[in-house]
């Protein structure tokens, strides 16, 4: 982002470019920058705080007026994500008890994930590689793949990187309105990974694929570099 803000300001037009890592604002060297010490993925602070968020705003834009060579400022508050915070997200019963229980927990979510769209859009949804109909199935090849058929024969349906980020956004995307409040950063990935079969299946997968020899780029993105 810093540098699309050099090549803005290159055609006159100033800019302020928000960021949660300090040492990144640094080392590209935004024109102007405010640093706001929040967890990743939440660049305006806490969700639904719509006086914490005007007030990251006001002291980014006030900058435009303020600053007249590359400076990087920070911002008062700090929000700490305490990495222990677990998300209240009751999973549906089972329905098909003939279907892979993986499978059955993703079709089983469908209904909460269309409420999500319907309320929030698709913006943190499927559709990278993968939509919606598509998701049991590709949880289906995450399953086999962690069962021990190579994941080249599994059947994942893209690459596999991609399609679990897929799987993880629609499960995100249904915790929205399984969960009884706005989930915290992080909370939907640590109960995705922990708490669901999917996630299971795709972190067995990643074991699996490593296991098998394959180079680092096919499997460690397959999840957040932490789990």
């Amino acid at each position: 982002m810093s540098t699309l803000a050099h090549a803005f300001e290159a055609a006159g037009m100033a800019t302020v470019t928000l960021g949660s890592i300090r040492a990144q604002l640094e080392g590209t060297a935004a024109p102007r920058g405010l640093y706001c010490n929040f967890p990743l993925g939440r660049p305006l602070g806490r969700p639904n705080d719509a006086e914490f968020q005007h007030h990251v705003l006001w002291q980014a834009l006030s900058m435009v007026d303020r600053v007249s060579e590359q400076t990087i400022e920070d911002f008062p508050d700090t929000i700490i994500d305490d990495g222990e915070t677990a998300l209240a997200c009751p999973l549906p019963p089972r329905h098909d008890p003939d279907a892979h229980p993986a499978v059955d927990e993703a079709l089983g979510i469908r209904g909460a994930y269309d409420r999500a769209v319907s309320d929030w859009g698709n913006a943190v949804g499927t559709g990278r590689t993968v939509d919606a109909d598509q998701i049991p199935e590709a949880v289906g090849a995450f399953a086999r793949c962690a069962e021990g058929t190579h994941w080249k024969k599994a059947g994942i349906p893209g690459i596999p990187a991609r399609v679990a980020q897929d799987i993880r956004g629609y499960y995100e995307m249904a915790a929205i309105a399984l969960a009884d409040h706005t989930p915290e950063a992080y909370e939907a990935t640590r109960w995705f990974f922990h708490k669901t079969l999917a996630g299971k299946a795709i972190l067995d997968s990643r074991e699996a694929i490593k296991n098998a020899g394959e180079t680092r780029d096919k499997w460690h993105f397959l999840a957040p570099f932490d789990l």
